[in-house]
């Protein structure tokens, strides 16, 4: 779509942070359209939003918002939401309609929980890890666009926490993927001091090493500085677990190369869930989406091609504890 080239077009990238194999490249705006919206964090705080299960039982892809405000409510693309039976991430940013009830779509990040702790969900200080993130959003994508659903392959969700929980010593009970967060959380916080928004900066771009590259650019400053700590922790996981090259930043080449690949890609477009578009954007080597409400670009996201994410050669005595418990709970979650 246009407001979406555009967008990519008129984005300007400043000089980079660098920490511990993670690259962060600030991007700011030439021009600046945007929209009134209430983030769910906020929503949630002052009383305004709920977000619960659709039902007393539950169903895992799915979940009600509430949005009693009289404005539009924002919700990004893996935002980490927890309580209720089991703790859950957005599969796609949708902006949730004031003054109404919306059910959305979700992946489970908590596999062997399905009882209530609490009525409600709250926000956490998290995100979906950036290659965990990239394949479900992949998914999300070929959902769309051969059934028109936006659901995720819960099943690989699932595993990919599963072994990035075991490659980071961070196992967890209920299979959450917030244990691999907590158990670092001191190491990734440091990340996250390295890194601090300009005034006018709307997104960044980030490196794992040289190679892989993810961006985030939202339309308004404000939106970029609640999420930027955020996305540092998602990015920074994969910088700590995969063991990037710590001495060397990417080079700015290839920040403007990964740019180039999203506006040169094939668009289109789909009714959102909520108010306005969902534009999935295919491209050589990289993928990526955007919210387009009312000619803004609310918010555009990108990855390397997450197929070259995945890991080979995982060592079965060390994986096979955790696919049979998520074999178990998939079957079990299968409604």
């Amino acid at each position: 779509m246009d407001q979406v080239k555009t967008a990519i077009s008129n984005l300007g990238i400043g000089e980079p942070a660098f920490h511990g194999g993670l690259t962060v490249f600030p991007l700011t705006a030439k021009e600046r359209p945007s929209l009134d919206y209430l983030l769910l964090a906020d929503g949630l705080k002052e009383g305004l939003v709920s977000v619960r299960e659709v039902s007393q039982g539950g169903s895992v892809p799915d979940l009600a918002v509430e949005n009693r405000a009289d404005r539009p409510v924002l919700i990004v693309d893996g935002e980490e939401l927890v309580g209720a039976k089991q703790n859950r991430v957005a599969n796609l940013t949708l902006l949730v309609a004031a003054g109404k009830t919306t059910i959305i779509p979700v992946s489970c990040v908590e596999a062997g929980r399905w009882s209530y702790d609490r009525p409600d969900f709250a926000v956490s200080e998290r995100m979906h890890y950036a290659s965990g993130r990239a394949e479900r959003y992949r998914s999300v994508q070929a959902s769309m666009r051969t059934t028109g659903t936006r659901r995720s392959d819960q099943g690989r969700v699932w595993s990919s926490i599963d072994e990035t929980a075991a490659a980071m010593s961070a196992p967890s009970e209920t299979g959450a993927m917030s244990e691999i967060f907590d158990r670092h959380e001191r190491t990734l916080n440091d990340y996250v001091r390295d890194v601090t928004p300009a005034p006018d900066q709307v997104g960044a771009i980030f490196a794992v090493g040289e190679h892989r590259y993810g961006l985030d650019v939202f339309d308004r400053p404000g939106t970029l500085a609640a999420f930027l700590p955020k996305l540092v922790r998602s990015y920074a996981v994969d910088a700590l677990g995969r063991r990037a090259d710590a001495a060397k930043a990417a080079p700015l080449s290839g920040a403007r190369d990964f740019l180039e690949r999203l506006r040169a890609g094939s668009f289109d477009d789909y009714p959102a869930v909520g108010l306005g578009r969902d534009v999935g954007i295919v491209a050589d080597g990289v993928i990526g989406g955007a919210l387009v409400v009312d000619e803004v670009t609310v918010h555009l996201t990108g990855f390397s091609d997450p197929r070259s994410h995945l890991r080979g050669g995982d060592d079965e005595r060390v994986y096979a504890p955790y696919r049979q418990r998520r074999d178990a709970l998939r079957r079990r979650h299968d409604r």
